[in-house]
């Protein structure tokens, strides 16, 4: 097994061990969902457009509200994760929401090359909020997302900004940007109960307490410039990419500030930088 196989393996050891602790503060989700409420952000919709009709795979979907937010939009979805309980979770979740979605526990790299080989392709390919840094291998990522996307079809993906992605808890410039260089940390935290209401608009609940991760993760730095130059090296064109200062219902850092619509700004004290990104490629007709 490659190195990066060994980490995915621990990531999803860590990730399986959140997992249950995130969703313990998420309430009634399907009943969230089967009462309207949609998961996905205005940056994401906005980016993503019109997916009535349209096949749809979110990659790295995690438990499966967005993935599901996009079935309640009219899309034919499915969502791969590489997270046993993520996925159980999603297919439960798709299950009592009447939401109909298909949900594979898989590593993203071993989907995207089963899936091109066997020529499944999709209208629209989706990831967002913390998926990028989970890459080892940006050419073969890219060159996969371009197998599985149909022609004209587009990929879409919202994250947190690389920029932001090298702070550490005190604003200050800690970790490398950029190279994919590999940063092994404690595991994967309980970033729900830190965001509370801004990812449970429809009610937190206190769920798990106090989690402490015994897994720990593995990620990847990758600069903007290196992402899209992978993605252009696969055959995609770039079609808009967008910058934005605040990160939407993620409290990355202590101190940050709220505002409407949920979205989380750096202290009064500090310059304005880019939180997040938006990025769409189109495969050519």
């Amino acid at each position: 097994m490659a190195p990066s196989k060994d980490l995915h393996e621990a990531n999803r050891r860590s990730w399986n061990e959140a997992t249950p602790a995130h969703n313990s503060h998420k309430g009634d989700q399907a009943r969230a969902l089967r009462e309207g409420h949609c998961t996905l952000f205005p940056e994401e919709r906005e980016l993503v457009g019109d997916v009535r009709g349209q096949s749809l795979v979110h990659l790295l979907c995690n438990s499966g509200q967005d993935t599901l937010s996009f079935a309640a939009k009219g899309a034919r979805v499915t969502g791969v994760d590489i997270s046993d309980e993520a996925v159980a979770f999603a297919r439960s979740l798709s299950e009592a929401s009447g939401l109909p979605g298909t949900f594979v526990r898989q590593d993203v790299y071993d989907w995207l090359a089963a899936a091109s080989a066997e020529g499944t392709r999709y209208d629209v390919a989706f990831s967002s909020y913390g998926a990028m840094c989970w890459l080892s291998d940006l050419g073969a990522w890219a060159r996969g997302l371009a197998g599985v996307l149909a022609p004209g079809g587009r990929f879409v993906v919202v994250d947190f900004h690389p920029l932001a992605l090298t702070l550490d808890e005190q604003w200050r410039l800690h970790y490398p940007y950029g190279g994919g260089v590999h940063v092994e940390t404690a595991g994967v935290t309980d970033y729900v109960a830190q965001a509370q209401d801004a990812l449970v608009p429809w009610g937190f609940k206190e769920g798990v307490k106090d989690f402490r991760n015994p897994h720990p993760d593995h990620t990847f730095q990758w600069g903007l410039g290196e992402i899209i130059t992978a993605l252009l090296s696969a055959g995609l064109r770039l079609e808009a990419l967008r910058e934005y200062p605040y990160a939407n219902g993620a409290r990355l850092f202590p101190r940050m500030r709220e505002t409407e619509g949920r979205r989380m700004w750096p202290p009064e004290e500090l310059p304005t930088i880019p939180l997040m990104f938006g990025l769409v490629v189109i495969k050519p007709a």
